[in-house]
């Protein structure tokens, strides 16, 4: 009998200071040490001091809120990659437009478009001068000279959708926003996967404006200037070169589209095979996102995936560095896979 005397008054005195004082806080600590369990159906069935049961309610956090809270990552973040376990991107539900990079918007504004005017109209500055150029070493000979300049042209534009594998490849897999130079393009290629339709409502000088940064005025100056006035089909080459990769990026919102959406023109130059199409681009969005690289027409992802040349690329790097590519943390099987000696898609 005493000891029940004593049990119900430390269990009484053990409700009153629970209830009894509005300063008194639980932690998540040491609500686990004490095994209690934030249930809302024993709390209210208790009906002692209501009021003080929906405060104690309200502090409990359960363990998985507080590990989601603070494993939360931001555009600057490794891990920011749309299917890796934690990187806090989500696929929104419908067609919902969601930028990932923060203060990024959809709208040109007005430095994109001065930036991406200058250095169009440079590009272009730089392949007529380069042509005028040849023109003047072939004596005039227009024939000769529109030869040699498509068959440029041309080269250029295959090697320019290799190029922007290799890019997509890079920027897919490595790094985080904080990479210098690159770090933006980093951000909004690895976050695109959560939301891949965002890209078809981002204004022309928004989408393509990043990319002038690498592919800019200084690269195709200094590359004219190294190859000096007697290769004038180095500039051009190189001028087309840096066009295609920013026009990529427009290329890469085309595929994206449907063909309703689409320009009837620019829905002839797709079916054409001269800028990537839908259904070659959407076979690039399926996890682990591992291949199909190219967005300036698709034309080496063949080649390229069926000869296993970014898995080989991939082990290259690991071997450096032992940084693992994003597609081999989303697939793990991928990376035992290519380590083992097996590059095939």
């Amino acid at each position: 009998r005493n000891k029940m005397i004593f049990f119900t008054a430390a269990s009484l005195i053990a409700v009153s200071a629970l209830s009894g004082s509005e300063a008194f806080s639980i932690s998540s600590r040491t609500v686990q040490t004490a095994s209690i369990a934030p249930s809302r159906t024993s709390l209210n069935s208790a009906s002692l001091y209501p009021e003080d049961t929906v405060t104690f309610q309200e502090e409990i956090k359960p363990p998985q809120e507080i590990e989601e809270s603070t494993s939360a990552k931001s555009y600057l973040d490794d891990g920011f990659v749309f299917g890796l376990e934690g990187s806090g991107l989500e696929r929104p539900r419908g067609k919902v437009a969601q930028v990932v990079v923060e203060g990024d918007t959809l709208a040109s504004e007005p430095w994109q478009q001065a930036l991406v005017a200058s250095t169009l109209a440079s590009h272009l500055a730089f392949g007529a001068t380069a042509i005028s150029h040849l023109n003047a070493m072939n004596s005039g000979n227009a024939f000769l000279t529109g030869a040699e300049a498509i068959a440029t042209i041309l080269s250029s534009w295959v090697i320019a959708d290799f190029g922007s594998g290799v890019l997509h490849w890079s920027v897919d897999n490595y790094g985080n926003g904080n990479t210098p130079v690159m770090g933006g393009i980093i951000a909004a290629f690895q976050g695109h996967h959560s939301a891949p339709w965002t890209i078809t409502e981002r204004e022309f000088c928004n989408n393509v404006s990043k990319l002038c940064i690498p592919f800019g005025i200084p690269t195709v100056a200094a590359i004219t200037l190294l190859a000096g006035s007697q290769h004038p089909l180095v500039s051009l080459f190189f001028a087309v070169f840096c066009a295609l990769e920013i026009g990529s990026q427009e290329f890469h919102k085309w595929s994206h589209m449907t063909p309703k959406q689409l320009n009837p023109l620019i829905l002839g130059v797709q079916k054409a095979g001269l800028t990537i199409g839908r259904i070659p681009h959407a076979m690039h969005h399926v996890a682990p996102y591992d291949g199909n690289y190219c967005i300036v027409s698709g034309f080496c992802n063949e080649k390229l995936d069926g000869s296993g040349f970014f898995r080989k690329l991939e082990r290259v790097v690991y071997s450096l560095n032992g940084i693992e590519a994003n597609a081999w943390k989303i697939d793990p099987k991928l990376k035992e896979k290519t380590l083992a000696g097996d590059y095939s898609p």
